[in-house]
């Protein structure tokens, strides 16, 4: 059940990283797919991000990070507003 949960967390967090570089970017970099190896093909071992036919595509590590730093950015705006209050 806690690699269910895990698993689920990871996807959530992914998928909101391509969101938010998705709108950074106004959908000039794309996300790599899940279930593609265009990153293992493409780009460098445990790159964030690589140019494939002139595309900047960031992999799933890459939108892993965005996704962690927007929730950490997030909690930690909510701490501050907490403690303004």
């Amino acid at each position: 059940m806690d690699e269910v949960i895990g698993i689920s967390l990871g996807m959530v967090v992914s998928l909101t990283g391509r969101m938010i570089i998705s709108i950074l970017t106004l959908r000039r970099w794309r996300g790599e797919s899940f279930d593609g190896q265009e990153g293992r093909i493409h780009g460098a071992a445990g790159a964030l991000s690589f140019v494939r036919e002139g595309h900047r595509v960031i992999t799933t590590t890459g939108q892993l990070f965005v996704g962690i730093a927007f929730y950490v950015l997030l909690a930690g705006g909510l701490v501050a507003y907490a403690v303004a209050i």
